[in-house]
C-alpha cells in the first residue's frame, strides 16, 4: 500500500530559525500534503489534498458520509494506488448501488474534496440529514479524558504541528480510533471508515476532534449515526444549527477541564436540565 511508510506522513526540511534574537540553521518535519483521488466505478468523484495514511478509512468513510454507499456491503472492491501526480483511491459499488450512483453524479458539478465545495446547487449543500437517536448518557470527566487521551495519540501532530486528528470514544472515554490527516474532515472520514470496516456502531459512543466546527463536520457526525461531537475550538453558527436539527450534542471549547454544550444538552449528565441557551 502506498500510504503505509513512515517517511510517507513527515519529511524533514530545512529552516533557518530565529530564536533569542539570533538566527541558526534547524530542520523541522513537515506534514506530507498530497493530490488524493476517490473514484467511483472508475469515475472522479472527489478530488483533495490529503496526508498519505489511511487511505482505505478515508475512501470508505467518505463514500459512507456522502451517502455514497450506505453501508460496507454496498462496496464490491477499493484498490489503492499510487500514480504519477498523486494516490487513487478506487471503489467499486455493487450493481445494484451503482445505478443510484450515477442517478446522483448527474447533480454534480465536479470533485468535491474539501467540505461543500463543487455542490452544484445551495439545495444539494443544506441535504437533509438522519436524526440521531439519544440514547447515550456520558459525564463531563468523560469528555475531559478522551480530549487528553486524543493529545497522547497524536504523533503526527506533536511532529509537525501542522495535522488535524480525529478520534471516536466509547461511552467511558476509552479511545477506538485516532486519525490524523492536514485536512479536518479528511481526519474524520478516516474515523468513518475505520468504524464501519470493524463492524462498530458510532451511537455508542461520540467523536472529538482538534479541529474548529464547521457545518459539514455536524453532518458528517448526523451521517454516522453518532449523537456527540467534542471539538476544541468554536462552532460557526450554522453548525450549531445543523446540530439541533439533526440531534446532535455539540460539545466544543473543550480545554482543560472546561467546556460548553452548545445543542441537545440531555446526552451530558448533569447539564441536560439546563438549555444552552442559559
Amino acid at each position: 500500500m502506498p500510504e503505509t511508510s513512515a517517511h510517507s506522513q513527515a519529511w524533514p526540511a530545512a529552516t533557518v530559525r530565529f530564536r533569542a534574537g539570533r538566527f541558526e540553521a534547524a530542520m523541522r518535519d513537515l506534514p506530507a500534503e498530497v493530490a488524493v483521488a476517490v473514484s467511483v466505478n472508475g469515475s472522479t468523484h472527489a478530488v483533495m489534498m490529503a496526508t498519505p495514511a489511511d487511505l482505505p478509512d478515508l475512501a470508505l468513510g467518505l463514500a459512507l458520509n456522502e451517502g455514497i454507499a450506505a453501508n460496507p456491503a454496498e462496496i464490491e472492491r477499493l484498490d489503492v494506488e499510487a500514480t504519477e501526480v498523486g494516490i487513487d483511491c478506487r471503489l467499486w459499488l455493487t450493481p445494484e448501488r451503482a445505478a443510484g450512483y450515477v442517478a446522483r453524479k448527474r447533480q454534480m458539478t465536479g470533485p468535491v474534496g474539501c467540505g461543500l465545495c463543487g455542490v452544484e446547487s445551495l439545495e444539494l449543500a443544506a441535504r437533509a440529514l438522519p436524526t440521531v437517536a439519544g440514547r447515550l448518557a456520558i459525564g463531563p470527566e468523560v469528555i475531559v479524558a478522551a480530549m487528553d487521551a486524543m493529545g497522547d495519540e497524536q504523533r503526527l501532530g506533536r511532529r509537525t504541528r501542522a495535522a488535524h486528528a480525529a478520534a471516536f470514544a466509547t461511552a467511558n472515554g476509552e479511545l477506538v480510533v485516532v486519525r490524523e490527516d492536514v485536512g479536518r474532515h479528511n481526519a474524520l472520514d478516516k474515523v468513518a471508515g475505520h468504524l464501519a470496516s470493524a463492524g462498530i456502531d458510532p451511537a455508542g459512543g461520540f467523536l472529538v476532534l482538534t479541529s474548529r466546527v464547521s457545518v459539514e463536520l455536524i453532518q458528517k457526525a448526523a451521517m454516522m449515526g453518532c449523537g456527540l461531537l467534542a471539538a476544541v475550538s468554536v462552532p460557526t453558527l450554522l453548525a450549531v444549527g445543523e446540530a439541533e436539527r439533526a440531534g446532535v450534542t455539540l460539545v466544543a471549547v473543550v480545554r482543560g477541564e472546561e467546556f460548553e454544550v452548545f445543542t441537545h444538552p440531555g446526552r451530558i449528565e448533569g447539564a441536560g436540565a439546563l438549555s444552552a441557551a442559559g
